[in-house]
C-alpha cells in the first residue's frame, strides 16, 4: 500500500470504516457511500437511504463503491488486500489502528483527514479533550496501583489480551498494570491467548473488562453476563468490589480510531474508578 497525493479537498467521500466515519462525523464530514452493516448507535443516521449502501466491512461492494463516484474511498485494515482493486476506482487512504498503539496511530489519522479537510483546529482540540481525559485516569490508576485483565469472550471461548493488542489503550494510556496467571497455563494464539475461568481465579485481577465479540458483530445474546458470573470469577478482588465491566462491544471492536468511540471507551473504563 503506497501513498497518495490529493491535490484538492476531496467532495465524494465514501467509507468502509466505523472508526473513520465516527470521526469524519465529528468534524462535519459528509460521506456520499458508507458500509451500513453492524453501524453503531451513535451512527445510526448513516443507514438513512440518502447514503449508498457499500456492502459490508468484509466485503464491500465494488459496483456500489464505482456507482457513487467517488475522488477519494477511505478504508481499514479489514479491507488491507483490497487496497490495489479499490485503488483503480479512486485514490485509497488506510484509516488502519495499529493495535499495539491506538492512541499515537489514531492521532496521526486524525490530524491528516483534519489537514485534508481543513479542521485542524478543531482536531487539535479534540485530541486535547482525550489527552487530558487520558492522563487524569491514568494518575489515578497509577497511584492504586490498579491491575486489569482483558478478555474477550467469542461463544463459551474465552481469550486474554494485553499490551500488544486492541486492549492497549488501557495498559499504554490509561495506567493500568497488566494481570497474568503464574500458575494455570494460557495457550498463545494470534488474536489473544486462550484462557479458562480457572486462569482468571488464579490470577486474581482488581479489575476485569470484558469484549463480547458476538454481539460486536451482531450474533450475541444476554447470556455474558450469566455466563462470567460463575464462582471463579467471584473469586476475584474484580467480582468483589464491582469492577467487572462488560465493554461497549461496538467501540471496542468495530470502531477503533473514532472521535466517540474513544470517549465511549473513556467512559467505560471510568466506571471502575
Amino acid at each position: 500500500m503506497g501513498s497518495i497525493e490529493i491535490k484538492e479537498q476531496p467532495q465524494r467521500i465514501v467509507v468502509l470504516s466505523h472508526g473513520a466515519l465516527d470521526f469524519l462525523d465529528e468534524i462535519g464530514v459528509e460521506p456520499v457511500g458508507v458500509v451500513k452493516q453492524l453501524l453503531p448507535s451513535h451512527l445510526e443516521q448513516y443507514g438513512d437511504k440518502k447514503y449508498q449502501a457499500l456492502g459490508s466491512l468484509k466485503e464491500p461492494n465494488f459496483e456500489e463503491i464505482f456507482m457513487a463516484k467517488p475522488d477519494l474511498i477511505i478504508a481499514e485494515g479489514r479491507q488491507a488486500e483490497l487496497y490495489k482493486d479499490l485503488s483503480a476506482i479512486a485514490p485509497v487512504y488506510m484509516y488502519q489502528i495499529d493495535n499495539s498503539d491506538y492512541w499515537k496511530t489514531t492521532q496521526h489519522h486524525w490530524r491528516v483527514l483534519g489537514d485534508l479537510f481543513g479542521q485542524t483546529e478543531q482536531v487539535e482540540g479534540m485530541i486535547t479533550k482525550i489527552e487530558e481525559q487520558f492522563r487524569a485516569i491514568e494518575s489515578e490508576t497509577k497511584a492504586n496501583s490498579m491491575n486489569a485483565m482483558s478478555v474477550m469472550n467469542a461463544g463459551n471461548r474465552l481469550s486474554m489480551f494485553g499490551t500488544n493488542s486492541r486492549f492497549s489503550v488501557i495498559y499504554d494510556e490509561l495506567g493500568f498494570e497488566t494481570r497474568e496467571s503464574k500458575n494455570v497455563e494460557s495457550v498463545a494464539r494470534p488474536h489473544g491467548n486462550l484462557i479458562s475461568f480457572e486462569y482468571v481465579a488464579d490470577a486474581q485481577p482488581d479489575v476485569i473488562f470484558i469484549l463480547d465479540r458476538q454481539q460486536a458483530i451482531g450474533q450475541g445474546n444476554a447470556n455474558s453476563a450469566q455466563f462470567f458470573d460463575n464462582p471463579l470469577v467471584n473469586s476475584t478482588p474484580a467480582a468483589k468490589t464491582n469492577k467487572v465491566v462488560f465493554l461497549d462491544s461496538a467501540a471496542w471492536y468495530l470502531t477503533a480510531g473514532g472521535y466517540t468511540s474513544t470517549q465511549i471507551m473513556i467512559n467505560d473504563v471510568k466506571q471502575v474508578l
